[in-house]
């Protein structure tokens, strides 16, 4: 168990931090929305507690007709029940000061003219510079109505020196194909520099998830094994444990697929299998994974039918409560192909990773909630230890653990105990709980803080998000060309369809159960 610093060294300590941020002022989209009151007010509260929020206000835009006094009991409520540290009363005093709400809505020009009005007065009355946010937590759909706007109300200051920064944070889906990715990312550039976009993709902001960088680049140990003459293979597993629900109807039109792989699984990807930027300037650092993308094979046509799975959820039981199969489900047609699972075989063509396959899958309604990477090495040569083929020696394997507990594990092989030469595999644990005594930030907070900070780092680039889209939609038109009318099934609590079995074990591997 590693032994927690006395003094945690980092590379961009909490002054710097401070250096950073400006007094801003943060506008919420959509703020009577569950995201505003689960995730975007805690993570600003926190902030607070820990001494990182600039001097800000938070004005929250919605249709619900609320008064700032029920946005702030709103707020309070996401404190008490969503908060990683609990509602401290003096301090919860100082955060509501900060809150505020208007109704109206998006398609009513009317709507940015009050909202700039509003935001003018509370800035004179806060003494702030006029350094803006805009935060999009609404529908895709929404997206035009409120950049054009903000556009029209003149929200959005120019890029240069003498101007207040603005900047606006677009919430996923960014699309649901390349062509209406590239739609909605034309709609931003039209009002929005590329540089004031941030494409946030919340699983980047994991501890992690951040620690890959770390972990690779700032240890000896294993950046000279991170290639195929050493890596057998790795797999990316994201497990969801609840189903669709009430979201039925909404996942009917999007899928495993769209929901999952073309943002979080694919980032996580890209992470492993970079190249050394060369700095962390934050266009370095996304010119490294934009390569990645560029290098993803194509799977195209039929091959669709040999290196993906999809299926959707049986009859089952998750965690003793019996779940309904995804066709039963209220919202979902009774042929649908949508699917509730997938699995692919990937390959990245470049140097470092030509042969080695990225196994990644994906599901609803399996027997836990996870989400881990496994960096499987390749096998010791048969002699020594290894000698006897009839029980060979397990490889060793580095596990990144992203929720629900953040850490990492290394197996390795050890002798046991004794007179005899007898080994056996043992694994080396890290949480980030045993060994650090501050809790992880939540995701939110992160970027969140990156945002106001103008570090983009951690956010998706347009390019990056079409050559994402570019690489799914190939595999769409597959599936719709030669897809089956009906998708193998799963039973709800069990690990996925024996399809996504065969997938893996006709390269004799299997999948972790996590």
């Amino acid at each position: 168990m590693p032994t927690p610093p006395t003094q945690p060294v980092s590379t961009c300590d909490d002054s710097l931090w401070s250096a950073l941020t400006q007094p801003c002022s943060l506008v919420i989209f959509g703020a009577s929305g569950d995201l505003t009151k689960r995730k975007l007010l805690p993570a600003l509260y926190n902030l607070l507690l820990d001494g990182l929020l600039p001097p800000c206000l938070v004005l929250g835009l919605g249709r619900k007709p609320w008064s700032d006094e029920d946005f702030r009991q709103v707020a309070r409520e996401g404190i008490e029940q969503f908060s990683r540290q609990p509602l401290q009363p003096e301090r919860w005093e100082d955060f509501q000061r900060r809150l505020f709400y208007m109704s109206g809505k998006l398609d009513d020009r009317q709507t940015f003219v009050q909202l700039k009005k509003r935001l003018e007065d509370l800035e004179t009355r806060h003494h702030l510079p006029g350094n803006r946010i805009y935060y999009l937590a609404i529908p895709p759909t929404a997206f035009a109505a409120a950049c054009q706007g903000l556009d029209y109300a003149g929200l959005v200051y120019p890029v240069d020196d003498r101007s207040p920064y603005s900047r606006v944070i677009v919430e996923k889906p960014i699309g649901r194909d390349l062509q209406s990715a590239r739609e909605l990312n034309a709609i931003f550039a039209r009002v929005f520099d590329e540089s004031q976009i941030y494409r946030i993709d919340h699983y980047l902001g994991k501890e992690t998830v951040q620690n890959i960088m770390v972990l690779r680049f700032a240890n000896a140990i294993f950046e000279p094994l991170w290639n195929y003459k050493y890596i057998d293979h790795v797999q990316i597993t994201v497990s969801e444990a609840e189903t669709v629900g009430k979201r039925a109807a909404y996942y009917e039109e999007t899928g495993a697929l769209r929901d999952m792989v073309q943002n979080h699984l694919l980032q996580l990807l890209c992470l492993i299998a970079t190249e050394p930027p060369y700095s962390l300037d934050p266009d370095v650092v996304r010119n490294a994974r934009m390569d990645v993308l560029r290098g993803l094979r194509p799977i195209r046509g039929k091959e669709t039918e040999t290196m993906t799975v999809r299926a959707n959820i049986a009859h089952g039981v998750v965690n003793g409560v019996p779940v309904p199969g995804y066709r039963r489900e209220e919202g979902v047609r009774p042929d649908s192909t949508t699917e509730t699972y997938v699995a692919l075989k990937v390959f990245v063509d470049n140097w470092r990773w030509a042969g080695v396959p990225f196994y990644i899958r994906t599901g609803k309604a399996l027997p836990k909630r996870a989400s881990e990477i496994a960096i499987q090495f390749k096998e010791v040569p048969q002699i020594l230890f290894n000698a006897n083929p009839h029980c060979p020696l397990d490889p060793n394997l580095l596990l990144l653990r992203i929720q629900p507990e953040e850490g990492m594990a290394m197996r390795i092989i050890s002798k046991v105990p004794g007179t005899k030469a007898q080994t056996h595999p043992v694994e080396m644990n890290f949480k980030y709980g045993d060994a650090f005594t501050a809790p992880s930030p939540e995701a939110y907070e992160r970027l969140l803080l990156d945002v106001m900070a103008g570090d983009a780092s951690l956010f998706m680039r347009r390019d990056a998000v079409e050559a994402s889209w570019a690489w799914i939609t190939e595999i769409l038109e597959g599936w719709a060309r030669y897809g089956t009318r009906w998708l193998p099934e799963y039973p709800a609590g069990t690990w996925g369809p024996v399809e996504a079995d065969r997938l893996i074990e006709m390269d004799g591997r299997k999948w972790r159960v996590l």
